[in-house]
């Protein structure tokens, strides 16, 4: 049996680790599924061992402290894997002892907030506070998510938990949709509508941040101007419904591995914690790890937040040696590594080499010397490439032109698809929710409510 392929025995919920991306393995198909982008260009093969060592401890992707700043907001990539887990929300089959079950459904991916307003207060009503149904449940403080006598999280997508960040950030948004359903109700809207309104609302702001805030942060200005205004998607091409590309699930949008800091201050004055073990989820939010959201986003009136790591194809200790607790109990050592399951992913769903796509692309390859791989001489795995492009093109704050095309192109297309979003009914809609600086709404308003 080939070492990269060998199964391991996991927690499906727990095996999700730190996307963007997918926590288990798809089809390679349309129509509501996942797909190529690139089709035509072949599968990049390496072998196993070579391959799952380029992640090991000690490797070149070992960063140890990973205490290096870029200059974008340390929040930037939990957001992104937010938004990942919405993309990918109950359209994932699973895979079981080598094999592919089917689909539970065949939706089309959409950044609607899926996993935060699962089936609405008919399909899951334990999502929902039954004294008023048009508002989401929080758990009894109004600071974590609500739980059963477990501890096991009450939420639409159980990866919403796998850690601190992630759990704050399902509660920051159960907020936002509550106020928004207050403010609804004092403007008049009937309590038969008020759910619908409210969810509508906060999708669009959502979408909105996604597109105004998020994506010029990630790949630039110039490139998200280019893809949103122009509609011009020359590569992520569809005929029917919107589909999720293996080149962005699997590689493009799990760049914010390499964005991870070794720890974080999650409290005014507290201590710092690396994401695991510490801040590890499946457990009751304790008041030390409520995330102080001013910390990872820049809010006018307090000191600058957090930076994120640069994007650089390095990840901290912690993800280099996830715990037990994560991966559960493994055969091949490697896999105790995020970037060796990262690039062993990669060969899994036969992506193409970074080189290819970039010649796709017309983007000028990375010479050997940009790449900085020691003694790798085969083509580059892609999303070990698309992070050394950020790291070389793009400073280590965004993502380079291969990786840059990737991610906007789907993020809009899909989005722009949407039936129900902003693009699709009113493309000139503007945020009506208060924002701290005027006039420039954006991921933090969301978030930290306007006092």
């Amino acid at each position: 049996m080939r070492t990269a392929i060998r199964h391991r025995t996991a927690h499906p919920a727990r095996d999700l680790c730190l996307a963007p991306g997918r926590t288990i393995d798809a089809p390679v198909t349309e129509g509501g599924r996942y797909g190529r982008m690139f089709p035509d260009l072949p599968a990049a093969t390496f072998d196993d061992d070579r391959l799952l060592g380029l992640g090991i401890e000690g490797s070149i992707c070992d960063g140890g402290a990973c205490d290096e700043n870029s200059r974008v907001e340390a929040g930037q990539p939990f957001f992104g894997q937010y938004l990942a887990h919405d993309l990918t929300a109950d359209r994932s089959p699973l895979r079981v002892h080598g094999s592919i079950e089917a689909l539970r459904n065949i939706r089309s991916p959409r950044a609607n907030l899926e996993a935060l307003y699962g089936g609405g207060p008919v399909g899951s009503p334990y999502l929902y506070d039954q004294a008023d149904p048009a508002k989401l449940l929080l758990g009894a403080d109004g600071r974590d998510v609500p739980r059963n006598q477990q501890g096991v999280a009450l939420i639409g997508d159980p990866r919403n938990d796998v850690h601190a960040f992630m759990t704050g950030l399902q509660v920051a948004f159960i907020h936002a949709h509550n106020r928004l359903v207050d403010r609804l109700r004092a403007d008049g809207v009937p309590d038969s509508e008020l759910f619908d309104d409210g969810r509508r609302a906060l999708t669009w702001h959502f979408q909105w941040v996604i597109l105004n805030d998020f994506l010029p942060s990630l790949v630039g200005s110039a490139m998200a101007t280019t893809v949103i205004r122009n509609d011009e998607a020359r590569f992520y091409r569809t005929t029917g419904e919107p589909f999720i590309p293996v080149e962005f699930a699997d590689a493009a949008f799990r760049y914010g591995h390499s964005q991870i800091k070794g720890d974080y201050q999650v409290r005014r004055g507290g201590q710092r914690f690396p994401v695991f073990p510490d801040l590890a989820g499946f457990r009751p939010l304790t008041p030390e790890r409520v995330i102080d959201w001013t910390l990872l986003f820049d809010v006018p009136g307090h000191p600058p937040a957090q930076r994120a790591k640069p994007i650089d194809g390095l990840l901290p200790a912690s993800l280099i040696r996830l715990p037990e607790s994560i991966t559960g109990t493994i055969e091949v050592n490697a896999y105790q590594s995020l970037a060796s399951r990262d690039l062993q992913r990669g060969m899994g769903t036969a992506l193409p080499s970074g080189e290819a796509v970039a010649r796709a692309v017309g983007a000028q390859p990375l010479t050997r010397q940009e790449l900085a791989l020691g003694d790798w001489q085969a083509d580059t795995p892609l999303w070990l490439y698309i992070l050394r492009e950020a790291a070389v093109r793009g400073g280590g704050d965004r993502l380079g032109e291969v990786g840059g095309r990737i991610v906007a192109e789907v993020i809009v297309g899909i989005i722009r698809r949407d039936p129900e979003s902003y693009l699709a009914n009113d493309p000139s809609w503007r945020p009506t929710l208060p924002s701290h600086q005027p006039g420039n709404f954006k991921i933090r308003d969301l978030l930290i409510p306007v006092r």
